[in-house]
């Protein structure tokens, strides 16, 4: 069982260790995995494309640049997963029921399947769904012995700490408890998934694709390590630029069928959609990370900015605090357009616009053989 707190997937019966503590100096080490460009830099980091490799001399944006392409692609893929700081708690218990992926006979043909139900729905039943805020999942179903298993990804200590950051008192950084990692166990709660959602065949595999996929499964989960709630675009318009991507349930979803589709698997022809929640903006303005802007010398101005503007995102005690906080949210990000963005363990300025923020469920095709998609 996984406790909170607890290392995910590390000897409690996940997968993977304990890890070690990020680089004393802050850096990250890229491992290059996403697209690089013609001047053979990671288009993520602007390191070298080594696979695996101690990153060269990073090539980091300026203070006030707009080099939004730096973070473009995707979160940084980092060489392991932090430790767990106690003061994150989780109110609910991190994959409660998680068990080590088995290792399946490869004369074994498994069903895969997709799930997908409203958010929370333990808790609200299917008034999410309504919206369209949906969580997915993949399972798994072996001929073999009849099992069936789950495996999701989502946030270590709930949505609002993924979302935006404590404030401490006595302490100038706003503190982020924004890990996500994956969870195995076995079972499908067939009524969870078909009541208000949805349980689908999607493909079939055979015990060696499925063990295959198992090691790829402990390398994402080791080094894509941080919740991204928001995806950043210029406009509704499907063609416009995205900023930022996020990183949540439904894109570990898409990279395992991916990673499935380049092992070899065909998928059935259905349609498949997914939620998204995007903020819209204009080409975002890089800020500087926790040491530039809260240590010494730092930013004062910057870091009371970064300090006020997430103030009013605090769980709110009473309903009067909360309408009051609401006022001010709205103040900030539609009547003064501005936002503040963590990702990659960096800040950046959003210049808002309308219309500000818009939840969709879109659809994205279930993956061709050998077409690369995902950050995988």
């Amino acid at each position: 069982m996984c406790r909170a707190g607890a290392q995910p997937f590390g000897p409690t019966g996940q997968m993977g260790g304990a890890g070690p503590v990020l680089r004393p100096d802050g850096a990250l080490h890229c491992l290059c995995l996403a697209p690089c460009t013609q001047m053979g830099l990671c288009a993520v980091t602007g390191w070298s494309c080594a696979l695996g490799s101690a990153p060269a001399s990073p090539v980091l944006p300026q203070l006030g640049s707009t080099c939004w392409d730096w973070a473009l692609q995707c979160p940084v893929r980092f060489d392991y997963r932090p430790k767990l700081d106690p003061y994150c708690q989780a109110r609910y218990t991190f994959c409660p029921t998680g068990s080590p992926i088995p290792i399946m006979k490869d004369e074994d043909v498994i069903e895969v399947y997709r799930l997908q139900a409203p958010v929370w729905e333990f808790k609200y039943g299917g008034l999410l769904g309504h919206l369209k805020i949906m969580h997915d999942a993949v399972g798994f179903r072996s001929s073999l012995t009849g099992r069936n298993y789950t495996m999701e990804w989502y946030e270590l200590f709930q949505l609002g700490n993924c979302t935006f950051p404590h404030l401490r008192p006595n302490i100038d950084a706003p503190f982020w408890c924004n890990q996500g990692a994956a969870c195995f166990y076995e079972g499908i709660d067939d009524a969870h998934w078909k009541e208000n959602g949805t349980l689908i065949l999607v493909t079939t595999i055979t015990g060696i694709t499925f063990n295959q996929m198992a090691k790829w499964v402990k390398y994402d989960n080791d080094t894509g390590i941080y919740y991204e709630t928001w995806t950043v675009r210029a406009s509704p318009d499907q063609q416009s630029v995205v900023w930022f991507e996020s990183y949540e349930c439904s894109k570990f979803v898409l990279r395992t069928y991916q990673k499935l589709a380049d092992l070899g698997a065909v998928f059935n022809n259905i349609q498949t959609n997914y939620t998204t929640i995007t903020l819209f903006s204009g080409e975002p303005i890089y800020l500087g990370n926790e040491t530039s802007i809260f240590g010494p010398p730092g930013n004062r101005t910057m870091a009371e900015a970064l300090r006020d503007f997430y103030s009013p995102f605090k769980p709110p005690r009473a309903v009067k605090e909360f309408f009051w906080n609401l006022l001010k949210i709205i103040d900030r990000v539609i009547l003064q357009q501005r936002f503040y963005l963590f990702y990659n363990l960096e800040y950046w300025f959003l210049p808002m616009k309308s219309p500000y923020i818009k939840i969709t469920y879109e659809e994205i095709p279930l993956p061709n053989r050998n077409k690369s998609r995902f950050g995988l």
